[in-house]
């Protein structure tokens, strides 16, 4: 069974009033709640609802991209939350990420502040690069040639991380971290880095168990974060979705618990921050009270054991970059 990086110390900082996720330390200090909120795919008309249903939860942790087309939703759920006097700015952690058409060192920084604007904040607690590939740098997410392929960038990323660092420095952001990066990206970044990457968010679920990537993170004080968590919501191939997966439902049963509690559970045990996606209040409950149970070691064997290097996001649309994180990666 994977042993969680003994340098990740739980942190119970909880009120006793409110169902709070335990929090975890970057390097610098900052707090990262375990349980965070990703907004990824959750529609804009249905985003202030949602983000103001996980503050109401106990959900503290909001992890944002300019690429998921919903800031301005979940600025103004913060904004009202605090207005109404449910929670404090300095209560929340909120992260956003640079997205690849803003690699330029001309553009890092009017990407956050445009960032920042939309979830109408004065700073960030964590702003990640979404990935190591730059685009042609402008407003198009997708730059496209004549015949439809995205027009990318020489850009190197060690480039980009010099001028976020500079985003630190300024106070726009508490920390920076990386996002869909191999682990030989990762150790050029830590080679150069005058500040170094407190976290790294990267898909991971029992069919991606990312056992190698953990040990690099923690033997570098990275906070590893699991995104993705529930892996595939639908039959690919020989990949079963977990919730039709036979060894997943016989421990929905044994814990009576929902599939997406055993696995978001499962990365807790594994000592990671969990990343989960969800529209529903109910939901956001029950990952908030995954500590109230615990997977035991031959259990956990059995999610460890289900790894087969399947990976459900490929960053399929940059395939053929110079620096695509997964067609050459080693790890």
């Amino acid at each position: 069974m994977y042993a969680p990086c003994a340098k990740t110390c739980l942190l119970d900082d909880r009120d006793g009033k409110t169902a709070l996720a335990r929090t975890v330390k970057f390097y610098n200090g900052v707090k990262v709640p375990i349980i965070g909120l990703g907004t990824q795919d959750i529609e804009a008309h249905i985003t202030t609802r949602c983000v103001k249903d996980a503050i109401d939860a106990g959900i503290r942790h909001i992890d944002c991209a300019p690429i998921f087309c919903n800031q301005q939703e979940v600025g103004l759920a913060i904004k009202e939350k605090i207005a109404e006097g449910t929670i404090k700015r300095e209560n929340l952690y909120i992260s956003s990420k640079l997205w690849n058409s803003r690699h330029g060192p001309k553009w890092v920084r009017a990407a956050l502040e445009e960032t920042l604007k939309e979830l109408q904040l004065d700073y960030l607690d964590n702003y990640v690069m979404h990935t190591p590939m730059g685009f042609q740098d402008g407003f198009e997410n997708y730059p496209r040639n004549t015949r439809g392929g995205i027009i990318f960038s020489d850009i190197d990323y060690v480039d980009t991380w010099r001028v976020m660092e500079s985003l630190v420095d300024a106070g726009l952001v508490r920390s920076i971290g990386l996002a869909n990066f191999n682990a030989e990206q990762i150790e050029r970044i830590l080679a150069v880095a005058r500040i170094p990457p407190a976290n790294l968010q990267v898909e991971c679920h029992p069919y991606l168990t990312q056992k190698k990537l953990m040990d690099l993170c923690c033997k570098h004080n990275i906070i590893f974060m699991a995104s993705n968590p529930t892996g595939p919501l639908r039959k690919n191939g020989n990949i079963t979705a977990f919730r039709c997966n036979p060894k997943i439902l016989c421990l929905t049963r044994k814990y009576d618990k929902t599939t997406a509690e055993i696995l978001i559970r499962y990365q807790v045990q594994c000592g990671n921050v969990v990343l989960a996606r969800t529209t529903k209040k109910e939901h956001m409950m029950q990952n908030v009270m995954v500590e109230n149970f615990k997977l035991c070691r031959k259990d956990m064997e059995v999610l460890d054991l289900m790894n087969c290097n399947y990976r459900n996001n490929t960053l399929a649309y940059a395939s053929g970059h110079p620096y695509h994180p997964f067609e050459n990666d080693c790890i």
